[in-house]
């Protein structure tokens, strides 16, 4: 799954790549730089911040800045294309009050916000509450 993953965004496969990716793959909620440095063996630093700096540019994974946690990372749907710029699915951040993990939830669509003299490009939709795992 991996190597299809690399190829579709025209990554070059690497075995670090496909080890990297293997660490989102495994992992239902988004994580931390520090997650995916507890689960490789090996690993230069400078080799998995460029890593991680080309999945985001290419669209593999994507940002999530939640108000008073850390940065997390999570695999971006397969319609994703930073070509364009945009982060593309539809999908809200929800954070478990509890365990404290942040998923992707994927909506049918987002609501429509408009402020006017502005055009809106891209919107980030954060909730808090419990998880299905802990509730």
């Amino acid at each position: 799954m991996e190597v299809e993953i690399l190829k579709k965004k025209k990554l070059r496969v690497t075995p670090f790549r496909k080890e990297v990716l293997d660490v989102f793959l495994k992992n239902e909620h988004a994580i931390s730089i520090q997650d995916i440095e507890d689960a490789l063996v090996e690993f230069d630093r400078i080799t998995l911040y460029r890593t991680i700096k080309s999945f985001t540019n290419k669209g593999v994974i994507h940002e999530i800045v939640m108000p008073g946690d850390v940065k997390k990372l999570a695999l971006c749907d397969g319609v994703c294309d930073h070509d364009s710029g945009l982060h593309e699915h539809n999908h809200i951040h929800f954070q478990c009050r509890l365990c404290s993990e942040v998923y992707c939830v994927e909506v049918d669509e987002l609501p429509k916000i408009e402020v006017p003299g502005f055009t809106i490009e891209e919107q980030e939709i954060q909730a808090k509450g419990i998880c299905a795992k802990c509730s």
